[in-house]
């Protein structure tokens, strides 16, 4: 058997997973069915808990194990430093983005985020199989607490001087972003997000000669192609996101799925001006508005942009809709996600097993 794919199967093993493709942890976008299904074909499950309370954290991972004895990881950002607001500057969003959809109140800014120590704790005690991080890294008692309770952690990366640094605060895996994922660039500090964008293939070498640990790969993945060459260059396992988006048990709205179908990797786009924070998505209307203000900080932008954002989606009016999306979205399938963990694992076999 290949070195690599001996390497993926017995990394698979220690995950108590048959398959190295693990569901990227999506806020917003990891319904249980989801996370359910991607366990069932073998992989592993994921809930990015960002937007949700304790009390939806625990209830998330109560319904993934009625759904399902497979394993999951659970996802927390590691909060950025309060914000610099600046009245005038949001008022000159809330201009611009009532041409977008409804009116934005004055305080929408102002919406307070969910306390950062209740999720953490929740998570634990909800007992995933791995708690992973993005933006940053874990503090040093969380870390020991998780340590203390055997729960892996999976660190998100998106250069080799963040993999270092994720290996000394004591993570237990790499998780390799390359600027071609969908959503949110996971750098630790957020001007870097736009200064440091590494495509996947340069990245991924460089982060496993760097780091003793083991790299799951991801961005830019959706079929056994990706999934092969990730591994021939040294990851251990996969992440997908994008690839699973169009799957039935994802829900997306269908504008949002019908894009991803027809996406290019140049139909998608960079942009802070969802969130304040730099994400991949495709490219809409209000995504590459030439008139738009300089994005406000995360969260401020986020919220501001809350009212429009709920009134797309609901509307199903891609034009105004956060549709993040990663360079390889033409390549999701519009197949149950069971099925596309084993299809695209079978495949990767055999491409790898055509160069032992």
């Amino acid at each position: 058997m290949h070195s690599a794919l001996t390497r993926a199967t017995e990394f698979a093993s220690s995950l108590g997973i048959s398959a190295p493709i693990l569901l990227a942890p999506m806020a917003g976008a990891c319904p249980v069915p989801l996370s359910a299904a991607v366990a069932a074909g073998g992989g592993m499950g994921a809930c990015g808990a960002l937007l949700m309370s304790p009390e939806q954290i625990k209830d998330w991972a109560g319904q993934m194990r009625a759904a399902s004895n497979g394993a999951f990881q659970m996802n927390l950002w590691i909060p950025d430093p309060e914000p610099k607001r600046d009245s005038a500057h949001e008022a000159a969003w809330r201009a611009f983005l009532s041409r977008w959809g409804p009116e934005v109140p004055p305080d929408a800014a102002d919406a307070p985020l969910h306390e950062f120590a209740a999720q953490y704790q929740a998570m634990l005690e909800a007992g995933p199989a791995a708690v992973s991080s993005i933006m940053g890294v874990y503090p040093p008692d969380m870390v020991a607490e998780m340590k203390a309770r055997g729960i892996t952690w999976m660190a998100t990366v998106t250069t080799v001087a963040e993999a270092r640094a994720a290996r000394d605060a004591g993570a237990d895996i790499i998780v390799a972003q390359g600027m071609e994922a969908g959503g949110h660039r996971g750098a630790f500090h957020a001007p870097d997000a736009a200064t440091s964008l590494v495509g996947l293939f340069s990245l991924l070498p460089a982060v496993v000669d760097a780091v003793d640990l083991p790299v799951v790969a991801t961005g830019g993945i959706a079929d056994a192609r990706g999934i092969a060459a990730a591994l021939l260059l040294g990851a251990s396992a996969v992440q997908i996101g994008t690839g699973f988006l169009r799957a039935p048990e994802a829900a997306l709205n269908p504008a949002w799925s019908d894009a991803i179908g027809r996406a290019a990797p140049e139909d998608t786009i960079a942009t802070a001006a969802f969130s304040g924070r730099l994400g991949r998505a495709i490219r809409t209307a209000y995504a590459s508005a030439p008139d738009a203000p300089a994005p406000a900080p995360y969260p401020v932008q986020r919220a501001l942009t809350g009212p429009m954002r709920a009134a797309a989606a609901k509307a199903d009016n891609i034009d105004a809709m956060q549709a993040w999306a990663g360079q390889s979205a033409r390549l999701a399938a519009a197949e149950p996600a069971q099925h596309i963990v084993t299809r695209l694992w079978q495949q990767s076999c055999k491409l790898l097993e055509t160069r032992s």
